[in-house]
């Protein structure tokens, strides 16, 4: 597996090695060992599958109290991925970095802990899956605004996108919850 860099130096977008023929092909999508290997150290405790049709966005939603990282890729479709970094420390705080998954370049994103995420499909429809680090506790979930102003995140949209109620309510960066 291959890492490469993004523009925020702990979210890393992963390239598996494909193994293919005419018969079709196979790929590790998940090695413990070789993610530790490339610097990822991570329990993973849940995995979730969602299945959205176009121009559909599911985010951005972080948890303030037992932060969530994610594995996450695409098994059917395309998305534009987005992680937001919410961490005080950091020297990249209030940035986002973005990444096109698809069925296709078969890549996935890890977003560690302290990260708002999102995405929006960009195909007919995808099938997102991930892998977290912690399970979902309602009640410490958050929605940062997803065309917040301040972030000036560059959803590749031409319409309008579907939301659900809660992320239409997203509030705004200068008000969100943010990490130590």
């Amino acid at each position: 597996m291959k890492a490469i860099p993004s523009a925020i130096r702990d979210v890393i977008l992963l390239e598996p090695k494909i193994f293919g023929d005419e018969r079709g092909y196979f790929y590790e999508s998940w090695n413990h060992r070789t993610l530790k290997e490339l610097g990822i150290e991570a329990n993973f405790v849940q995995d979730n599958h969602s299945k959205s049709v176009k121009n559909v966005l599911r985010g951005l939603h972080y948890q303030i109290k037992n932060p969530q990282g994610k594995l996450v890729r695409v098994i059917a479709g395309e998305v534009y991925d987005v992680a937001v970094d919410l961490r005080k420390s950091s020297s990249t705080f209030g940035q986002y970095v973005g990444f096109t998954l698809s069925v296709e370049n078969k890549r996935m994103a890890w977003i560690p802990p302290g990260f708002a995420h999102g995405f929006c499909v960009t195909s007919e429809s995808a099938e997102f899956l991930y892998k977290t680090t912690d399970f979902w506790f309602p009640e410490f979930e958050r929605t940062l605004l997803w065309n917040d102003p301040y972030l000036k995140i560059d959803w590749p949209l031409t319409v309008p996108p579907e939301l659900a109620a809660k992320d239409a309510n997203g509030v705004q960066f200068v008000d969100c919850e943010t990490y130590d």
